[in-house]
C-alpha cells in the first residue's frame, strides 16, 4: 500500500512498482491533494502507464535526439535534411521540458521563424518534425500527450517553369560545364544535389546512360535515363575537360562537375548561386530558380504523352500527390487548348470543353 508523509511543509508520497518503493515529492502542502496524486500514480502503476516522474523530466532535447537516432537506423530521412529542420528546434526548445510545451509555446516559435523571414511552408516541415518527436516519445514512453499542433496556412505551390526558349537563353551565359549541368536539370527534373553530386563512374558513354545510385537521393531510389544525342555529347566534352584537369593536377578527379580555374581549382562544384543569377539577368528572367526546372521537365514528359509512372520514375517522385504539384499548366498550354476548341467548332464538331480541359489539367 502506498503512503503520504510530510518533509517540513510539503508532503510527499510513497507507492511501489514490481514491489520496488519510489518515493517522490507531491509538491504542495495539502493532504488531500497529495493523496490524489498518490492514486493517480498507483493506478498508472495498475495499467502500467509510463511513471510520471521520469516523464515530468523529459526535455525536448531528448525527443528530438531520439528522433534523429530513429532516422539514422531506419533510414526513413536523409540525415542532412533531418539536421536542416532539427538544428532550429533545438536552437529554440533547449532545455524545455517536453510536457510544458503547449500551444503558447509553439505559437512564440512560430513568431520567432517568422520573424526570421521564414515561409510557412518551411515552419509547417519544422513543427511536423517536432510532431513526429512527440509522437516517437510516446511510443517510447518519455511523454504522455503530444501538443496539439495547427500547421500554418501555406502559398500556393511555386508555378514556374521555362520554356524552351528561356532555357536556351539563359544557358548560353553559363559555362560550358554548368551547361552540361542546366541540360540534366531541363530534360530530366533532377534534383540540383543530385546533378552536381554525379561521378564519372556513374555515366556510361557507350550504352549512353546516367545512373543515380540507390540511397544517394530524396526518396532513396536509384534512377536510371538513357542521354539524348546533344546530351552525350556535352557529357563527353565534359568529361574530357575534368579528365585534362585530372592530368594538370597530378591526380583523379572522380566527379563530373569540378572547379577548372581559380584557387578551388580540382574541388567538386556544389553551387553556382552566382553564375545562376548572372545568366538569367542576362535575358531579363531575374527571379527564376534552378528548381524551375524540375516543373519544366515534368511538364515536358507530360506534354510528349508518355506514362506517368515513366515520368515520376525519372524525375525522382515517389507520390502521384507531389508530382501533381508539378505538373503546372502554363499560358501556352491553356492557349493551345482554346485553338483545339475552336479548330474542333470550325470543323463542324461538337466541341466539348470539358475533354479538353482534362487534359489541360493532367
Amino acid at each position: 500500500m502506498g503512503a503520504i508523509y510530510l518533509r517540513g511543509s510539503t508532503y510527499w508520497i510513497k507507492y511501489y512498482n514490481n514491489g520496488r518503493p519510489i518515493r517522490e515529492s507531491a509538491r504542495t502542502a495539502s493532504e488531500s491533494a497529495a493523496k490524489k496524486v498518490l492514486r493517480d500514480r498507483e493506478g498508472r502503476m495498475a495499467i502500467g502507464a509510463p511513471i510520471l516522474p521520469k516523464v515530468q523530466k523529459t526535455t525536448v532535447d531528448e525527443l528530438l535526439a531520439d528522433l534523429l537516432a530513429h532516422y539514422q537506423t531506419t533510414g526513413q530521412r536523409g540525415l542532412r535534411e533531418a539536421g536542416t529542420r532539427l538544428t532550429p528546434l533545438r536552437a529554440f526548445f533547449t532545455g524545455r521540458r517536453a510536457n510544458a510545451i503547449a500551444g503558447d509555446v509553439l505559437t512564440s516559435y512560430i513568431q520567432h521563424r517568422q520573424a526570421e523571414g521564414l515561409a510557412n511552408g518551411t515552419v509547417n516541415r519544422e513543427l511536423s518534425v517536432l510532431g513526429k518527436a512527440f509522437r516517437l516519445g510516446l511510443e517510447h514512453g518519455k511523454v504522455l500527450r503530444r501538443p496539439i499542433i495547427h500547421l500554418l496556412k501555406e502559398a500556393k505551390p511555386r508555378q514556374g517553369f521555362f520554356e524552351e526558349r528561356d532555357f536556351l537563353g539563359v544557358r548560353k551565359h553559363l559555362p560550358e560545364d554548368l551547361q552540361v549541368a542546366v541540360t540534366i536539370m531541363w530534360l530530366y527534373g533532377w534534383r540540383r544535389s543530385e546533378v552536381m553530386s554525379l561521378q564519372r563512374s556513374q555515366i556510361d558513354l557507350e550504352a549512353g546512360t546516367l545512373r543515380l545510385e540507390p540511397g544517394t537521393t530524396k526518396n532513396r531510389d536509384g534512377r536510371v535515363v538513357y542521354m539524348t544525342p546533344e546530351l552525350k555529347m556535352l557529357v563527353s566534352a565534359q568529361i574530357g575537360r575534368v579528365t585534362l584537369l585530372s592530368r594538370k593536377l597530378g591526380r583523379v578527379l572522380p566527379g563530373l562537375f569540378h572547379h577548372l580555374h581559380g584557387c578551388d581549382k580540382g574541388q567538386p562544384v556544389r553551387d553556382f548561386r552566382k553564375a545562376w543569377a548572372h545568366a538569367c539577368d542576362q535575358v531579363g528572367l531575374v527571379g527564376m530558380l534552378r528548381h524551375d526546372f524540375r516543373r519544366s521537365a515534368v511538364r515536358n514528359m507530360e506534354r510528349a504523352g508518355g506514362p506517368r509512372s515513366v515520368a515520376m520514375k525519372i524525375s525522382g517522385h515517389k507520390t502521384e500527390s507531389i508530382y501533381r504539384r508539378y505538373a503546372t499548366v502554363s499560358e501556352s498550354d491553356i492557349q493551345d487548348a482554346t485553338r483545339r476548341l475552336l479548330s474542333r467548332a470550325q470543323s463542324g464538331h461538337n466541341a466539348s470543353p470539358s475533354v479538353d480541359i482534362a487534359h489541360v489539367s493532367g
